[in-house]
């Protein structure tokens, strides 16, 4: 049998890791630069926790996992009771019998539950940023994995403040300024939804359904979305009252001027179009560099916790690839772990999506992934110990060195070095120790030279290759 791992799940290479890892520090360093702080909350959450928060399809695609110990056995003996009493098991009942524990399915209601668990440790408002693994039992696909990582800033505060969504949106711009990668924010407002919904007149039971299709107007097409609509019991005249706006292509004070009439009469639709006019105008006048901003009517986003402004990234080299990164406002989200007059708003960042975009526009330059810089010939015990004093030297300067553990031939020993991409060989055997000598060889540019002085050695090595 040969060895595999769980569909939607990879391994990496240490080349591909140390893109990754590049990655990583390019959206931590601005995640800080910012005044993000990090946290980090566990892999596995109580059920009770993550259920509900983000719909239907999120209940379904969480992992659950099984009680401990020998509690399979317990569920045997649980099922023959229940076939001997010939009585039916409740789902809903058995389900939460056999666990009370998932893997996090995202990383925003773990922050709100850390927020309401350490509140009064908290200074608000409370600057995050967490990069960690998240998993979901979703059909893998391109782009589309069990275990994933996502990069997520957010900020909980005690008052409300557009600032923030101008922050966040800065935030981004910086992080793909520095990746030389275009993108695209998409941005609407659920109160705008719920003012178009209203105004369709379809029913209140529906409103879940409505953003649901709605949501991939740009990846499906009108004719499809609307054709599910139907499928779920929404009108085609009540469709056909707000279909308009999704359709509409014009600019934002166009969108602004047309809707703003509209919904005249809607609070919310009101409200709605006021957030997104501050939010547009003023970062008209900070500008922005690698982003686009773009209102999209149709954008709904999946999970049931915003409340407010939603925001979606692709690639803007490539619009029709799969979201990258997005997030919002969850004004109500914190209300479920009691407590209440809390405002959240964040940004999640798919870190493999992002890899993969940019594998894909041929923007992740090579990056140097020698484990080593330095590898030591082993030539013995006795030129080992000599050789360790220089080892640590370099290793306290933060020059990365290998020693080679065997008395293998030295032919092995430079082949083993070639082979790991380890740039130089140094070879310190009797001879050079006699006439205190070190020498050391450049593999990539196939030259060998015999140092005196150990400082020219550092001074060399502390050079970028």
């Amino acid at each position: 049998m040969f060895p595999n791992i769980p569909k939607g799940t990879r391994d990496f290479s240490s080349i591909e890791m140390s893109q990754r890892n590049y990655l990583i520090q390019t959206i931590r360093k601005q995640f800080e630069l910012f005044g993000f702080n990090s946290i980090e909350t566990p892999s596995i959450e109580n059920i009770s926790t993550l259920v509900g928060k983000y719909g239907e399809e999120g209940d379904l695609l969480m992992f659950k996992l099984f009680h401990s110990g020998n509690f399979l056995e317990k569920i045997l003996d649980f099922l023959k009771k229940i076939d001997n009493d010939k009585k039916t098991v409740n789902v809903k009942y058995f389900t939460e019998y056999m666990s009370n524990k998932a893997l996090r399915y995202d990383l925003t209601v773990p922050f709100v539950r850390y927020v309401a668990m350490h509140k009064n440790e908290i200074v608000f408002p409370f600057k995050r940023y967490q990069i960690q693994p998240v998993w979901r039992a979703d059909n893998p696909q391109k782009g589309r994995f069990r275990e994933f990582y996502q990069c997520d800033a957010d900020i909980m505060s005690l008052s409300f403040s557009l600032w923030e969504e101008i922050e966040l949106i800065q935030l981004c711009d910086e992080i793909f300024t520095k990746l030389n990668f275009p993108i695209v924010i998409y941005i609407n407002h659920r109160d705008i939804l719920e003012g178009l919904f209203e105004m369709s007149g379809i029913e209140n039971n529906l409103w879940k359904d409505f953003t649901t299709s709605l949501d991939k107007w740009n990846k499906i097409g009108r004719d499809l979305v609307k054709k599910e609509m139907l499928n779920k019991g929404i009108s085609s005249q009540s469709f056909d009252k707000v279909a308009y706006f999704f359709d509409m292509e014009e600019n934002f004070s166009k969108k602004e001027q047309y809707l703003t009439v509209a919904l005249q009469n809607s609070e919310k639709g009101t409200k709605g179009i006021r957030d997104l006019s501050f939010i547009y105008h003023n970062i008209k006048n900070i500008s922005l560099q690698k982003t686009k901003l773009e209102w999209s009517l149709s954008l709904a986003r999946g999970m049931n916790y915003y409340t407010g402004t939603i925001l979606e990234i692709v690639p803007f080299n490539n619009r029709s690839f799969i979201s990258i990164g997005g997030g919002g406002r969850y004004n109500q989200l914190s209300n479920l772990f009691g407590m209440n007059n809390t405002y959240g708003i964040g940004i999640s960042l798919g870190l493999d999506r992002i890899y993969l975009a940019m594998e894909q526009e041929n923007l992740l330059h090579p990056i140097s992934s020698y484990p080593s810089k330095v590898l030591f010939i082993n030539f013995g015990n006795e030129e080992v110990l000599y050789a360790y004093k220089i080892i640590k030297l370099f290793r306290k300067k933060g020059i990365s060195t290998q020693l080679y553990p065997n008395t293998d031939k030295i032919g092995k020993q430079f082949k083993y070095a070639s082979k790991n991409n380890i740039p130089f060989v140094i070879s310190i055997g009797k001879n050079e120790i006699n006439k205190n000598k070190i020498r050391m060889k450049n593999l990539r540019k196939n030259t060998e030279k015999e140092y005196n002085d150990i400082n020219d050695i550092v001074n060399q090595l502390m050079k970028k290759l």
